[in-house]
């Protein structure tokens, strides 16, 4: 089970990383979650310090990544 962080965003709920697969799981306000391949640990860590997360996710992360749905 993956430890998932509560974010402040208007979109995003909460985010996990699992650093050993490079895996970035974000689950939405909406309920849906997802997850990231081969994300590196210095993006998840500008990620969660970023000053917009929404932001962040739409610049960087989304459509960057093999994406898979998850149920978590």
């Amino acid at each position: 089970m993956i430890n998932m962080i509560p974010v402040t965003s208007s979109n995003i709920e909460a985010v996990g990383y699992n650093e050993q697969n490079e895996i970035l799981y974000v689950r939405f306000k909406g309920g849906k979650s997802y997850s990231y391949e081969r994300v590196p640990l210095c993006t998840y860590d500008e990620f969660m310090t970023a000053e917009s997360i929404g932001k962040f996710f739409n610049q960087f992360i989304k459509n960057q990544y093999v994406t898979r749905v998850e149920s978590l």
